[in-house]
């Protein structure tokens, strides 16, 4: 057998197991079957043939296309989620810097409500309130003194 004939006979099995096969392959089927092909009949077959394969071809390309898009938006993902990850750590280190949680251990020095209810009153503070200024003094002289 040829690869040609080899590929021909694969292509009718796959295309007698399909449940609704279009005009084409049926044709094909059809014509592929035949025993006593005439001339024309041999150039449909070998057209629908190049047909077939192209259109495998396609398939195939529009697959490879779906894989590298796919894989592309799974990076985006991995690295928006790799920088929110290093902004959290980087919160934490914050936290460490301010007392609130121990270097060492990395537990908090306070109870998870006692550092929730301090943090909510902290955000529920208006931005223009003296307190900001205050913290933010204080805060730059522990990131100065921390770097050092």
């Amino acid at each position: 057998m040829t690869n040609r004939e080899d590929w021909l006979s694969a292509k009718i099995a796959y295309i007698n197991g399909l449940k609704s096969p279009s005009e084409q392959q049926r044709l094909l089927v059809l014509l592929a079957e035949k025993k006593n092909r005439t001339t024309t009949d041999e150039k449909t077959l070998s057209a629908l043939i190049r047909a077939e394969k192209t259109a495998e071809k396609a398939a195939a390309a529009k697959a490879r296309v779906t894989a590298i898009i796919a894989a592309e938006r799974k990076a985006a993902a991995r690295a928006e989620r790799k920088a929110r990850d290093h902004e959290l750590y980087k919160a934490a280190g914050l936290m460490i810097v301010a007392g609130l949680v121990d270097s060492k251990t990395g537990k908090p020095k306070f109870s998870a409500a006692e550092l929730v209810g301090a943090l909510a009153g902290i955000a529920e503070l208006p931005r223009n309130h003296p307190k900001w200024q205050e913290w933010e003094k204080r805060g730059k002289e522990l990131l100065t003194k921390d770097s050092a």
